[in-house]
């Protein structure tokens, strides 16, 4: 018995939702899934590219998964403790920020700050806070983040998942293709062609952007002498998938901690402010019109707007499911527009248009 298209729409609707439902159930199980096939979609283009060269699918899956191994190895080994000491620093150091800054009010604005003002009352208690919880909640930080960066099973699955997918990954494409209906297979081309063509723009251009100044950032600050430059630097990196999130919170950041530790030698606090100011110059004129484009159409307040959504619904899979997600609604919604300015709905009847 044949379906009409309404009983087909249904049934396909009904499933999407049972679909949604499944992975809202089980998502805390499905992060290493995701991540490995994230890894695989990423990865996909160099695989390709290494086939060009004449070598096999498999060797170059191996040579691929080698590689990103060394990486993460040397990551877990060299970068994450230092990271972890200078978070576990900055939040037991944080107390004499506080007193500092309060200190300074109170010298330049008296005024400001007399004993029963509001400003000094919150900035004494939220000194307080800070001594009393500083360092419970550095341990706890840093306990849940090494317990996080040591879960072997989770990386250790994220791992296989990416060597399997990146091996098969033409030949799934190809078997999803083989099962679209035959009738609209053009037009979901086009769609997933276009979907694809924002995700490599943006995921895989923002994520190198974000990589390459999250390291030059670290670097510099670095070398400057800037305490916890290096944490500062690479979260400004991460951010950097945000537009314009990224510049913002590390170069406040990073001044207010270059006006606290360099107050008596005011050079470096430019130093540190031309840093980001350099970074944003070669990010603004070369890396993101390089790497990412200008046409990839998601918005920043809209890629904002489905990270917060997806991560307060499905919490840290919502957060890795939010940009694709986002680009797949953006596609979807720009390819309902076009129809809809095509249709009658939006030109009105053609007896109306010929002015009968």
């Amino acid at each position: 018995m044949s379906l009409s298209v309404g009983q087909q729409a249904r049934w396909w609707g009904g499933g999407f939702i049972t679909f949604l439902l499944i992975l809202w159930l089980v998502n805390d199980a499905l992060a290493p899934f995701i991540l490995g096939a994230a890894f695989a979609y990423l990865l996909d283009p160099v695989a390709d590219k290494l086939e060009s060269w004449g070598m096999g699918r498999t060797w170059a899956t191996v040579l691929i998964s080698v590689i990103a191994m060394i990486v993460m190895i040397l990551a877990l080994v060299l970068v994450v403790p230092l990271i972890f000491r200078q978070v576990a620093s900055l939040i037991e150091t944080s107390p004499q920020f506080v007193a500092s800054l309060l200190e300074f009010l109170t010298n330049k604005f008296p005024t400001l700050l007399e004993e029963d003002s509001s400003v000094r009352q919150a900035l004494s208690s939220f000194e307080d806070t800070l001594r009393s919880k500083g360092i419970a909640v550095a341990n706890t930080i840093l306990a849940s983040s090494l317990a996080a960066v040591s879960s072997v099973l989770t990386i250790f699955v994220s791992l296989v998942v990416a060597f399997y997918l990146l091996l098969d990954w033409d030949r799934m494409i190809a078997v999803v293709d083989s099962w679209m209906p035959r009738q609209h297979v053009v037009v979901i081309r086009e769609i997933a062609h276009e979907i694809d063509t924002v995700l490599a723009g943006f995921v895989r251009g923002q994520m190198t952007v974000g990589a390459i100044l999250g390291v030059f950032y670290a670097i510099a600050l670095a070398l400057v002498g800037l305490q916890f430059g290096v944490v500062v630097g690479l979260l400004a990196g991460a951010l950097t998938f945000i537009p314009y999130v990224g510049s913002t919170v590390g170069g406040t950041v990073s001044i207010g901690l270059a006006v606290y530790q360099f107050w008596d030698d005011p050079i470096w606090i430019a130093v540190v402010a031309a840093i980001f100011i350099a970074g944003q110059i070669v990010e603004g004129n070369y890396l993101t019109p390089k790497l990412v484009g200008s046409s990839v159409g998601l918005h920043p307040v809209w890629l904002m707007f489905a990270l917060y959504a997806f991560g307060s619904l499905i919490g840290f899979t919502g957060l890795l499911i939010a940009v694709p997600a986002a680009a797949c609604i953006g596609v979807l919604g720009r390819f309902g527009i076009k129809n809809y300015h095509a249709s009658n709905l939006y030109l009105g009847p053609e007896e109306d248009a010929d002015g009968e």
